[in-house]
């Protein structure tokens, strides 16, 4: 059967014509497919989590060790979604980069280095080792895609790392939560 785009008009929410591989602070948030509580439970203003959640976690810090143009800032595991501030630096070693236009990348082909290409391999390092956990190969554990934001200042950036601190006291606010 050969593939229809009309059904799957899905709209990026990616900025237009930003380069999403220069330096910068971001702000991701990830849920889970089907906001199914996969990564633990939230008790008492406090997120309790499972092995799910554990490799969330581990494979979240992993992120920043693989990779030179990564690190990590404030982070929180939920029961259906992640938190987590992602600073995309310039590589240890190399020179400052030229802005990446437009005109010298493919469409879906991913940008080494860049905010979508480091929560691609994030996404698929987890859904790899819980299915593999699970022993439920190929099964979906994120929704496609993912929000972020750029942090445009210090003020922005301690209002997110406040929002993540708060986060599982604010969980039965959370609108999935029910």
């Amino acid at each position: 059967m050969p593939y229809d785009p009309r059904p799957h008009n899905r709209q990026s929410m990616r900025l237009p014509a930003y380069d999403y591989a220069q330096p910068e602070a971001y702000f991701v948030t990830i849920c889970t497919d089907r906001h199914q509580r996969l990564f633990g439970y939230v008790d008492d203003h406090a997120m309790h989590v499972n092995q799910n959640g554990r490799v969330v976690r581990e494979e979240w810090h992993r992120t920043a060790d693989i990779r030179d143009n990564v690190s990590l800032d404030a982070f929180v595991v939920m029961p259906n979604h992640m938190h987590g501030i992602v600073q995309i630096t310039f590589r240890r070693g190399t020179a400052r980069r030229a802005p990446t236009t437009r005109d010298n990348r493919q469409f879906g082909k991913p940008v080494p280095g860049s905010l979508p290409t480091v929560i691609r391999a994030f996404k698929s390092a987890v859904t790899r080792r819980i299915n593999r956990a699970r022993n439920t190969p190929g099964a979906t554990v994120w929704q496609r895609g993912y929000y972020d934001h750029v942090v445009r200042n210090e003020h922005d950036l301690e209002r997110i790392r406040q929002y993540i601190r708060e986060n599982p006291a604010r969980w039965h606010e959370d609108r999935y939560y029910r």
